[in-house]
């Protein structure tokens, strides 16, 4: 904060915090060059002589010019300039600098000696545009010398303008005092992906605020300033000759953003309306400079124009050529061919376009809506007599007849490929397929309104235009039967640069079914906008007006098959003339192909030629084969698919297309280096390898190890008295064993002294039985002479082999000493003897001491890479610190946890080894269930009641049941699934419930136990429903989808859904504990809870090793919560 916003700094620092940038957001860009033209060389000794006038500097040899945009110091939340993430943004709350300035770009230059040696650093956009050390504002000149340490740097002398100079106007501060605030645009998040037009990085945009804090409006808390969109304003975009910084001026109409900015952003952008914000306390307001439009600050120290045809030939259409202009490029389709340059189709070519309908429509006086939820709509278009064929699909009978009046919801298409008149040109022509439309009917008499909203995307991969249409409101009933006549009408097309507008009254009469009703004459009115980005560089050749005149209307409701259709007549002309043409290629009455364009003569002459694609003599044409006719068309590396009139390319397996968009190259795709194997961390016993996105990853010592997790080292824990002090330890790698010493039993952590077994009290007593005089006698007990002492194992039984040293004899023993008859051998031989004794389990060592018993109670268990957590309830509150590891499989990846509440056992599935096992929460060794026929299994439930364990593995595309020790397997459906993972058991009803994240189709399906009545539960609304959880007391089944970034649930009995939180981020695994929902996310990294009833999130959960977590379950009881 103390610096950003404020350079110079006081130290000598050219770039504060700027050294390292960052470019992880993919929104910004770094460009260089190096320059040594003559007048760059000529313009750089300049900068130098004027801030340095009393040196006397070498000539450089050239420069180094860098230019970087939209970029971010690492690790810092904002790119240095007081504008944290977008330009202008700079007002919101928590931003360090109290600069904001609209600033797109910085600039350093290196001036580079006759040596080769840096001599000099330019600089603008790091410090303010008033201000200067080289006698022009906004042109920074630092000496740094030809040192590598750079110890010596000097700033430029010269702090004054010239007198000439100094008498420009003065910079305004904003906001200025006015009746209304200034309101500075914010941008959208989709930040341009293209290369902007010309890189100017110095321009009059920043300017340093004065000691006088500007006086600002004051509001009310309460309050918020409004603003009232003008009905329509003239967009205005700057002359050559005018200065190329943008001023800060009332919004203009909203024209939304294309997917793809069509052209480069040299044109003043639209922003959405916003609402002015009231400022803060004035210590707290950032400052917001602003120029005015007349001011002229000539700070560009170096020009930087990428905006050529050389670089961005790719961004125009296969069938178009690139111009270069004085100010950038625009794309110009071939003849032909037409379109905007960015999309151009071939002449007399039918067109084809698909979308879906969603929204809310009311019909008549119904109180309640009719749903429209991605209703298919396609669209066919003779281009060469300029019918326009539109049908909608799934209409309910409730909507249906009510919207064949509408014959303009798809009549779009209509005008964009309407038949054009001598010297008018149809939409398409003009604008290409990227635009948006918005549309507003008024009905007569009874005063409805609907809204319609079309986004046009542009032409896909087959060729068709793109759009999608959202329509809300309300219109006058029509009845079921009815028919609808709508009258031919003219509706005149006004264009301006980047906007089109019309409006018009249109009348339709409706004609009751079977007579009764008699026919009515009603009618609407019509108003609608079209927005688009034009190339700003070529002059355009628009009429200012045209007319479309609509003709041979056709409208009907298919009530059987539910599908809505328009047909009509469309052609674009003069809005003056009232002579029509005569030539047939004019009316559309030629009698060419559909694939033919119609070429008109003198008079009523005319000729029929195929359309690009296609031969024939114009009457007939037929598709051209491209791929046969010319099997390299697509180059090496790709594959040729034919198509109607055209042909598309596609790169093969494992290669993309380069940034021109036609060849193909090998495909540079991110490296799992952690599954691969070409990491550099430690041995896989000793360290993990975490893939962390693209070609990351991180290295972390095993638990057991200390170290950076590419060295780690083995921990003596042994040195950290983990044992008991009566217990034995010894340190293995990662680990370490407790073992308790003789005469002392436990597990090593906790031992006691036990009582001693026969075979040791007779070796006692025969131990003591020496002669107790000398002065030995004080030491231990030694056996006299010739006495026979048992010998004892570890565990204090009687050895099954007996031997007498003294006789040299040796015999056999049962469990209790006793000598077996007939085994007694002489000396130099010892008999076989067969261990009769029944060896006490061992209570030694616990096999895995990094299994942590849990504490009674309800614990959530959740899967996080290696390791499986524990986190006790208090009541629905997560207790966060008390959360412990209960079990560590450092070499393994736990997707799906379950637990077993009766005999206490957490089972697990593990896809890197594949297997399902199971530990006990007491603590214990680790025991496989399942390791056969196992791919990826990713779901896992448990039946307490039947003692079934049920399983889903998303390769094999099964779900299969056993026995809970693995014991009779059997694969209950492996037919129509594609990735099913989450699966549930309902044991009071013995109902089993699973879900198929399959993109294509996700559902919910549901079965008996024994794999009968297999039924789809859900399939609409679905997008990956990755959790899925059954809670048993409410009967209720939920679910988190990470494509909907929803949780929902649903009584499944009763087919009851409703929705309890929307707008989370990407949750893995569900579980459901009384009134609460807790779910795992891959992007939070946490446990979230979720409230049920208040349908709210309650509560985070964030594991103190930060990483994707995987399957969550609860420890319930049996007997209930």
């Amino acid at each position: 904060e103390q610096y950003l916003g404020k350079m110079p700094a006081s130290f000598k620092m050219i770039a504060a915090l700027l050294g390292d940038l960052d470019d992880s957001d993919g929104r910004g860009k770094v460009h260089f060059r190096w320059d040594s033209s003559p007048e760059v060389r000529n313009r750089t000794a300049e900068h130098v002589r004027r801030a340095f006038p009393r040196d006397d500097p070498e000539e450089p040899v050239g420069v180094l010019i860098v230019t970087w945009e939209n970029m971010a110091a690492r690790g810092t939340p904002g790119r240095g300039d007081g504008l944290d993430t977008k330009v202008g943004s700079g007002i919101e709350k928590g931003t360090a600098p109290n600069i904001a300035v609209k600033v797109k770009a910085f600039l350093v230059g290196l001036c580079i000696g006759k040596n080769l040696a840096i001599r000099y650093v330019f600089s603008s956009f790091l410090y303010p545009t008033r201000k200067t050390n080289s006698g022009q504002n906004g042109v920074w000149v630092y000496e740094i010398g030809s040192s590598p340490i750079f110890v010596a740097i000097t700033p430029g002398m010269v702090t004054t303008l010239p007198e000439e100079d100094a008498i420009k106007p003065p910079v305004t501060l904003s906001p200025r005092r006015s009746e209304k605030p200034q309101v500075v645009p914010q941008e959208t998040d989709e930040s341009p992906t293209e290369t902007p037009n010309e890189y100017r990085p110095i321009t009059a945009e920043y300017a340093e605020p004065e000691t006088e804090e500007p006086d600002y409006p004051e509001y009310p808390e309460s309050e918020t300033p409004t603003y009232t969109e003008p009905e329509r304003a003239d967009p205005r975009y700057p002359e050559p000759s005018e200065p190329r910084y943008p001023v800060v001026e009332p919004l203009q109409p909203t024209v939304p953003e294309t997917t793809e900015p069509r052209y480069s952003p040299v044109q003043p952008r639209y922003p959405e309306p916003a609402q002015p914000v009231p400022p803060r306390s004035r210590s707290q307001q950032p400052q917001i400079v602003v120029v005015d439009e007349d001011e002229n600050l000539d700070v560009n120290v170096f020009a930087y124009n990428s905006e050529t045809c050389a670089l961005n030939r790719h961004k125009c259409s296969a069938f178009a050529d690139c111009r270069d202009y004085s100010n950038g490029y625009c794309c110009h389709c071939r003849p032909g061919f037409y379109g905007n340059g960015k999309d151009c189709v071939a002449e007399g070519k039918p067109q084809r376009m698909n979308g879906k309908v969603n929204g809310r429509v009311f019909v008549g006086n119904s109180p309640s809506p009719v749903e429209l939820s991605n209703n298919d709509l396609h669209s066919y278009v003779v281009a060469n007599d300029g019918r326009a064929y539109v049908a909608i699909s799934n209409i309910p009978d409730s909507l249906g007849p009510s919207l064949q009046p509408l014959s303009s919801l798809g009549g779009v298409i209509g005008w964009a490929f309407a038949l054009e008149q001598p010297g008018y040109q149809n939409g398409f022509s003009l604008i290409g397929g990227m635009f948006s439309r918005q549309a507003e009917v008024i009905f007569q008499p009874g005063n409805e309104r609907l809204s319609i909203k079309q986004q046009f995307t542009g032409i896909d991969e087959h060729d068709h235009l793109v759009v999608s249409t959202e329509l809300e409101g309300r219109v006058p009933a029509v009845p079921l039967g009815s028919s609808v006549q709508i009258s031919p009408y003219k509706e005149i097309y006004q264009y301006d640069t980047n906007l089109i507008t019309s409006s018009s009254n249109r009348d339709y009469t409706v004609t009751s079914p079977h007579g009764g009703g008699g026919a009515q004459t009603r009618s609407y009115q019509w108003r609608q906008t079209i927005s688009f980005q034009s190339c700003p560089h070529a002059e355009a050749a628009t009429a200012a007006t045209q007319q479309l005149s609509v003709d041979q209307i056709f409208v009907m409701f298919d009530a059987d098959n539910h599908l809505i259709r328009y047909a009509m007549s469309n052609k674009i002309g003069s809005a003056h003339s009232d002579l029509p043409e005569q030539n047939p290629c004019f009316t559309g009455r030629h009698g060419c192909d559909i694939n033919a364009v119609c070429r008109p003569g003198d008079g009523l002459r005319f000729t029929c030629q195929c359309a690009t694609g296609f031969n024939g003599d114009g009457r007939y044409c037929h598709d051209v084969d491209e791929c046969r006719e010319t099997p390299q068309v697509c180059g090496p590396n790709a594959v040729c698919s034919n198509q109607p009139g055209t042909f598309r390319c596609e790169c093969l397996s494992g290669f993309v297309f380069a940034s021109e968009g036609r060849t193909c190259i090998e495909e540079t795709r991110p490296v799992d280096h952690c599954q691969r194997g070409s990491h550099d961390c430690d041995a896989a016993d000793r360290a993990l390898c975490s893939y962390t996105g693209g070609s990351a990853f991180v290295c972390s010592c095993l638990p057991g190890f200390v170290g950076d997790g590419r060295v780690c080292q083995d921990v003596d824990e042994c040195q950290q008295d983990r044992c008991h002090h009566d217990a034995f330890c010894s340190n293995t790698q990662g680990s370490y064993n407790c073992q308790c010493r003789p005469g002392f039993h436990g597990d090593g952590f906790q031992c006691r002294p036990r009582e001693k077994t026969p075979c040791e009290r007779h070796r006692e007593s025969a131990q003591a039985a020496t002669s107790s005089s000398g002065i030995f006698s004080f030491f231990r007990p030694r056996p006299a002479v010739g006495q026979y002492v048992p010998q004892c194992d570890r565990h204090g039984a009687y050895e099954p082999t007996q031997c007498h040293a003294s006789i040299g004899q040796c015999w056999c023993v049962d469990a209790s000493g006793q000598e077996v008859p007939n085994t007694r051998t002489g000396p130099g031989s010892t008999p076989l003897c067969i261990d009769q004794a029944v060896t006490p389990a061992p209570v030694g060592p616990t096999p895995r001491p990094d299994v942590h018993p849990v504490a009674p109670g309800t614990h959530l268990l959740f899967a996080q890479s290696g390791k499986i957590e524990h986190v006790p309830l208090d009541g629905y509150d997560i207790k966060k610190e008390e959360a412990k590891p209960l079990l560590h499989i450092p070499d393994r990846v736990v997707i799906a946890v379950a637990y077993d509440c009766v005999e206490k056992m957490v089972y697990w599935t593990d896809i890197t080894g594949p297997a399902i096992s199971r530990a006990s929460l007491s603590g214990g060794d680790i025991i496989p269930v399942i390791t056969t026929e196992l791919q990826s299994p990713e779901g896992i439930a448990i039946d307490h009641v039947a003692r079934l364990l049920f399983w889903t593995d998303s390769m094999r595309d099964t779900v299969e049941v056993s026995k809970l020790d693995g014991s009779q397997r059997r694969v209950l459906f492996d037919t129509d699934l594609i990735n099913p993972r989450p699966i549930v058991t309902n044991p009071a009803y013995g109902r089993l419930y699973w879900a198929d994240w399959n993109r294509d189709g996700p559902k919910i399906e549901m079965s008996n136990m024994d794999g009968t009545d297999r039924t789809v539960l859900v399939k609409d609304d679905l997008g990956l429903p990755n959790g899925l959880t059954f809670d048993l007391e409410d009967q209720q089944l939920c679910w988190a989808d990470a494509g909907t970034r929803k949780v929902e649930c649903m009584d499944p009995h009763r087919r009851l859904r409703r929705q309890i939180v929307e707008g989370i981020q990407y949750p893995f695994a569900l579980v459901s504990f009384g009134r609460k929902l807790y779910y795992t996310d891959w992007r939070r990294e946490a446990v979230v809870a979720v409230d049920r009833h208040s349908e709210k999130e309650t509560e985070e959960f964030l594991p103190q090793r930060r990483s994707r977590l995987y399957g969550i379950t609860t420890t319930p009881t049996l007997n209930g919560r």
